[in-house]
């Protein structure tokens, strides 16, 4: 059950802050938003604030924002449409009237004759009771649709995300995987803060219950000034000293509150890719500094994502093999694992999460945002967007695609958790 909980948590938390970064500069850039998801399928819950929709849906593969204009709009106004509309205090539309007429005893029935409800918002038509006068009527930007007495928000043209500026749009979908590695540096900050961060100073870190080094007499905090004669000036020097001499007695020359004493400790033997080398059961140093932290957070940020990079690239010329992915299911065997070993390594697998999550979605692939962006640059190059009916195509090619490989992958997942 813990593990359940905690892989909702992550899940949630990854596609929360990457959908948040899509919404927060769409709206920024006046785009209406109609709705904020996580997962898809069904709805679950959902409440409305504002002009979005915030829903939570039935399965956990993702999430998204819902801006107007990026799918045709799926209610029109055509001639020879009778509608009922209301009016404001200024006279403007501010509801049209789709079906159910009956229930609205107070709004105008119209039939109309001609309708632009994008660029120069007004509707023509006739009067119920007087099919003689051709009457105009002013649309409010901030009308509604009524059907099936729902009310769907009207997306006027200069609220769509096609009236965007190249850079806007550009932003309001880089916002998403950028608010990934933004996720990410907090989360390694607050470990710092919370746990302190390495430092590679020759000061003994916490002690295994199990290791020689404790069996010996060693305390953490005691500073290593020499090993076997050999003068120690960081830990690196110290754990290598330590890796040359399995199941060999070294001698250790430590300071421990101010006297200097001298303890001989015999590492214990571990196999590591055919080798042996030793340990002595001792965690490398720690200090609690925010200014660390800081720096801890940008540090463990670049290098999971280079790390992450490099094994895109493998994946890319062949030396991974698409079995070795992990889906959903294979995520979420290693969140048991990861969860086992304290809270401190699930935050630490949370953040490698999100900015895994964050690199794939830049990926130049169709249905993702790398995807989206691509069809930018183009569009900067040639000076104008590619047509709207062949990118939505691309993309739905690509997310079908994408929908069997997440389905390969995770029929891989199934059977190593069963076999």
């Amino acid at each position: 059950m813990n593990t359940v909980i905690a892989f909702i948590i992550i899940f949630g938390a990854l596609v929360f802050f990457h959908e948040l970064g899509h919404l927060m500069l769409a709206k920024r850039a006046g785009i209406l938003c109609r709705e904020f998801a996580i997962g898809f399928g069904p709805k679950v819950f959902s409440f409305k604030k504002n002009e979005t929709v915030y829903t939570i849906r039935l399965l956990p593969i993702g999430g998204f924002v819902r801006m107007a204009g990026e799918d045709p709009e799926v209610i029109e106004v055509k001639p020879g449409y009778n509608i009922g509309i209301h009016l404001d205090n200024q006279g403007k539309v501010n509801k049209i009237i789709l079906n159910n007429k009956d229930k609205h005893p107070n709004a105008k029935i119209i039939e109309v004759e001609q309708a632009d409800l994008e660029h120069d918002m007004f509707i023509t038509g006739y009067e119920e009771g007087n099919d003689e006068q051709l009457q105009r009527f002013e649309v409010s930007e901030r009308a509604f649709f009524v059907v099936d007495e729902q009310e769907t928000q009207i997306a006027p043209f200069s609220r769509q995300f096609a009236s965007k500026t190249l850079t806007q749009r550009t932003l309001a979908i880089a916002a998403g995987p950028a608010m990934n590695f933004v996720l990410a540096f907090f989360i390694f900050l607050t470990i710092g803060i919370l746990q302190g961060t390495f430092i590679n100073e020759p000061i003994l870190g916490e002690l295994t219950k199990d290791g020689s080094a404790l069996e010996a007499g060693l305390k953490q905090g005691d500073i290593v000034t020499s090993i076997e004669g050999t003068s120690v000036d960081s830990w690196n020097d110290v754990v290598e000293i330590i890796q040359k001499n399995p199941d060999h007695e070294i001698n250790f020359s430590i300071v421990r509150d101010g006297q200097t004493m001298q303890i001989p400790v015999t590492p214990d033997i571990r196999e590591i890719e055919g080798k042996s080398i030793g340990i002595i059961g001792v965690y490398k140093p720690m200090e609690k500094s925010f200014v660390a932290a800081i720096k801890n957070g940008f540090v463990e940020t670049y290098l999971w994502t280079k790390e992450i990079l490099v094994g895109l690239g493998k994946l890319v010329t062949g030396q991974f093999s698409i079995d070795m992915l992990s889906g959903p299911v294979g995520i979420y065997d290693m969140t048991d694992e990861v969860a086992q070993s304290g809270i401190y390594y699930l935050m630490r697998w949370a953040a490698i999460l999100s900015i895994n999550l964050g690199i794939v979605n830049l990926l130049p692939i169709p249905a993702l945002d790398g995807g989206r962006l691509l069809f930018f640059a183009v569009e900067a190059v040639r000076g104008k967007p590619i047509d709207r009916h062949k990118e939505g195509m691309v993309h739905f090619i690509g997310f079908a695609l994408l929908m069997l490989l997440m389905l390969v992958v995770t029929w891989n997942d199934i059977q190593r958790f069963f076999l």
